[in-house]
């Protein structure tokens, strides 16, 4: 059974504009955290933004504040991460992760969170160019 979905990636020139989904099974979703992660080539996951589900805390890297915009619609169980003023440094496979909240933010960098009972997308990619 598949718990998270996303979609919503393509190619777009500098300044341009994606909005991503990640549709989540019922019990992913509820009272949980979604988050959304990317990796590029030769490069390490980072973590992006994420946000509860049941509540107002959000959370976004210091590189996309002011830029991406997560957001949820509770009753389609789906968090979307709205990208705007798109760099090619934004290229990369962007995937949506969902676990019970951490404790704090900064459990999304140290590789701790999503924990192993969490769930990951597919991913999809966001190509972004010069």
């Amino acid at each position: 059974q598949v718990q998270l979905v996303e979609s919503g990636g393509g190619s777009v020139q500098t300044g341009g504009s994606l909005r991503l989904s990640c549709a989540a099974s019922a019990h992913t979703y509820i009272s949980n955290c979604i988050g959304w992660f990317r990796q590029a080539p030769g490069y390490e996951r980072e973590p992006v933004a994420a946000l509860s589900t049941a509540g107002s805390s959000t959370f976004y890297t210091s590189s996309v504040q002011g830029r991406f915009t997560i957001s949820r619609d509770n009753a389609k169980n789906t968090v979307y991460l709205q990208m705007n003023s798109l760099k090619p440094e934004d290229t990369a496979m962007y995937y949506c992760a969902a676990d019970r909240c951490p404790p704090i933010w900064a459990k999304l960098y140290d590789g701790s969170w999503p924990g192993v009972k969490g769930y990951w997308g597919q991913g999809t990619q966001v190509t972004v160019s010069s």
